[in-house]
């Protein structure tokens, strides 16, 4: 059996800390627990779990915090969580399974990171990351933010899942982090490029966030999962700036990167219907039904191979005025997801309608 230190960077976490470590408390070996400057209950909560607490402070730098955390670890293995992360019974038990199991030989581990979830609980949004790292190894952490570890030789991908219950709401802190080392002179790198586009587009700064996505592809040197992901905020971005001829082209060319996605089918129904056009639009959504989720480590929308595309068929149907098909098609999608509120009055609309 193989011991582990968990690390963690936080600061003002008092709502979901004690959830998340009470999730793992008994599988790890010692807790890190980098603060980098809490003025609430994180501290005191820490301590509970016989946390060491070490103090940093913040040069908006994450990659430079979680550095920090990885230098106190003692154990053959490092695991990483944020504090609104947190592990199901389930979960728990494949992790003390793997902490008993695991080959030494192993340098890295990814885990599937749940960040999303429907009405009905089912997951909305899922991705792929490393979460558990050898710690001879010295791995570091890589860029200010939207950090990541960069790690080489012998990967387990595991079944492991974190569910990221997300707690803070969005802020302007990691773009103002992009534009302060733009203002400074920084040399972005491909990967910088494309997060800092992903803020601007979060931000609705459009024209911005397509000439950083622009560079982006321009340099060459990108995941293909990005590259794709790239495309379609660029298609959306130049929907939001209304232009359609745009967007339906970015949209189209996500498609040359390998097999269609239902992402991408929805994205383009979506630009149809949003052109009065559902005669054409009917076909994509049609298309992403018969799709699955891909999973390859990159971000994946799970409801567009589910409810979603049988929700915008049903108006689809409606607006082409046949409506037996519409009402089809939303029980269709009331069987992946019977608690959304769309849905139920789509339904309800629907059926006295025909009653009628």
């Amino acid at each position: 059996m193989v011991s582990i230190s968990l690390c963690m960077i936080v600061k003002n976490e008092e709502k979901t800390l004690s959830r998340c470590l009470n999730s793992v408390k008994n599988i790890v070996d010692e807790i890190i627990l980098v603060d980098t400057g809490s003025n609430d209950q994180t501290i005191e909560i820490a301590k509970k779990f016989g946390a060491k607490i070490y103090h940093f402070q913040w040069i908006d730098d994450f990659s430079a915090a979680r550095n920090h955390a990885f230098s106190h670890a003692h154990m053959d293995y490092i695991f990483t969580l944020d504090a609104d992360d947190v592990l199901s019974k389930a979960d728990s038990e494949k992790l003390e399974q793997l902490k008993k199991s695991i080959s030494p030989t192993i340098d890295a581990v990814t885990m599937k990171c749940l960040a999303g979830f429907d009405e009905s609980g089912n997951v909305l949004v899922s991705l792929r990351q490393v979460r558990m790292v050898k710690r001879e190894n010295q791995f570091k952490w890589q860029g200010a933010v939207h950090e990541y570890l960069e790690v080489h030789g012998n990967m387990l991908h595991s079944e492991i899942a974190i569910t990221h219950k997300r707690e803070h709401s969005n802020s302007d802190r990691n773009l103002r982090i992009y534009e302060q080392r733009q203002k400074n002179g920084a040399l972005f790198s491909p990967r910088d490029l494309y997060y800092f586009a992903n803020e601007l587009y979060d931000h609705q700064q459009y024209e911005r966030a397509i000439q950083n996505y622009q560079k982006f592809l321009q340099s060459g040197k990108c995941w293909i999962e990005d590259v794709i992901q790239a495309h379609g905020r660029i298609a959306e971005c130049y929907a939001a700036l209304g232009k359609m001829d745009n967007a339906i082209h970015s949209a189209l060319y996500e498609l040359k990167f390998g097999p269609p996605r239902a992402e991408s089918c929805c994205r383009l129904g979506f630009f149809f219907l949003q052109l009065s056009r559902p005669e054409i639009a009917v076909h994509w959504f049609q298309f992403a039904t018969q799709l699955p989720a891909i999973d390859t480590g990159g971000i994946t929308n799970h409801a567009c191979s589910s409810w979603i595309p049988h929700l915008q068929l049903s108006v689809c149907y409606s607006h082409l005025g046949d409506y037996q098909k519409a009402l089809e098609h939303i029980e269709m999608a009331k069987t992946f997801n019977p608690e959304h509120d769309l849905i139920l009055k789509n339904e309800t609309i629907l059926k006295n309608f025909i009653k009628k």
